[in-house]
């Protein structure tokens, strides 16, 4: 599988894959990059800009891996919760 994989099922994005570690680390370094580059660029530092501009780049990596993960979880969640709503709903009703 691709790291830009965009179609999982709610089964396979609940496993962990490489994908959830490449999003880590985009994540990681997206974090201390803007902590590095807010710093250099109150100190007008060349290099904080340039590291302002990788977390742009770490930032979009990091959604555009785990998104579509995330996306498919949040369908089938959602699908299970209106199969749990329905239940308890003929419970509150007696229609068993």
């Amino acid at each position: 599988m691709s790291l830009f994989t965009r179609s999982w099922t709610a089964d396979e994005a609940d496993c962990w894959t490489w994908h959830d570690l490449a999003a880590c680390v985009f994540g990681v370094l997206a974090f201390i990059l803007v902590t590095l580059g807010v710093a250099g660029a109150l100190l007008l530092q060349w290099w904080g800009f340039a590291a302002l501009a990788a977390t742009a780049v770490f930032t979009w990596l990091t959604i555009r891996v785990i998104d579509p993960k995330l996306r498919a979880l949040s369908k089938g969640f959602e699908a299970k919760q209106a199969g749990f709503l329905a239940d308890v709903e003929k419970q509150n009703r007696w229609e068993q």
